[in-house]
């Protein structure tokens, strides 16, 4: 699963529209048009890429990278919550945590929580809509940071998973 199905399913299960993508976008610091995101959530022509096996990853007209997928994360929760200010009154800086393509559907799992308001005992009901049963520890660990011992890397089985039981919590 790369970045874009990513997108597609999450943009299908929470019900965005493309104005609202390009919104989140641009809440997350990417200045995307309309044409941009439709680019993003188009698949190329099957006769345009050599297909060696029938189990290859989708592919699509423009790629989405690490940097602007977390910009779409970061601008969810946003448009969700509304943007955080310190102390100061200045609104906080967003962060950029994904440093590895390995880390992409454990960064998803948690900014989503995040953006959502999701408890883990939400999370676990959603993992559960999906028939995934996993314990309160091994999420824990998905949701750890990368460099905490206990830290697990999440598979795109559970992230695929977590965003199949958004859209039977959301749209079903």
């Amino acid at each position: 699963m790369n970045n874009n199905d990513r997108l597609v399913r999450l943009r299908y299960a929470l019900d965005l529209k493309d104005s609202e993508m390009v919104e989140i976008f641009k809440l997350g610091g990417a200045d995307m048009s309309i044409g941009d995101v439709r680019y993003l959530l188009t698949k190329k022509d099957e006769s345009d890429i050599e297909n060696d096996d029938e189990f290859t990853e989708n592919h699509y007209k423009k790629e989405c990278s690490n940097r602007l997928f977390e910009s779409f994360l970061n601008g969810l929760i946003v448009y969700k919550r509304g943007r955080q200010m310190a102390k100061t009154g200045e609104p906080v800086e967003m962060t950029y945590a994904l440093k590895h393509d390995k880390d992409v559907n454990n960064i998803l799992l948690k900014k989503v929580k995040v953006a959502l308001k999701l408890t883990n005992e939400d999370m676990l009901d959603i993992l559960e809509e999906a028939d995934v049963y996993i314990s309160k520890g091994e999420l824990s660990a998905v949701l750890r940071k990368e460099d905490h011992r206990n830290y697990q890397e999440c598979g795109d089985r559970y992230a695929r998973n977590f965003l199949k039981g958004l859209v039977i919590e959301y749209r079903g």
